[in-house]
């Protein structure tokens, strides 16, 4: 499979923690949305996710535009499990003076 990059891992792991429409993931993942949107289509398109629009209806009653709501399919939560799995892996940074990783200028 192939790997996700750190903000399609943030976007899926907020859809998988209940956020479902792009501003709410917005609000959650603390991303611009200049990032979310376009890692959303690519997540669709691979598989990743589903989404639906809202009943119009719904969106006129509370006098806002529709939301568009998303879901993880079950290739998505194979992929986020390995993600964060791989992630989990990661090695300590190499500790500097006073045990403090040491920044790169």
């Amino acid at each position: 499979m192939r790997r996700l990059s750190l903000t399609a891992v943030t976007v899926l792991h907020a859809i998988a923690s209940g956020f479902e429409y792009g501003f709410d993931i917005i609000d959650q993942t603390g991303l611009p949305s200049g990032s979310v949107y376009p890692a959303l289509s690519r997540l669709e398109r691979d598989g990743f996710l589903r989404s639906a629009w809202e009943d119009v209806k719904t969106a006129r009653d509370e006098k806002r535009p529709p939301r568009r709501y998303y879901r993880i399919t079950a290739h998505g939560v194979r992929a986020l499990d390995e993600a964060l799995a791989g992630l989990r892996g990661l090695p300590a940074p190499a500790s500097g003076r006073h045990g403090q990783a040491k920044a790169r200028a």
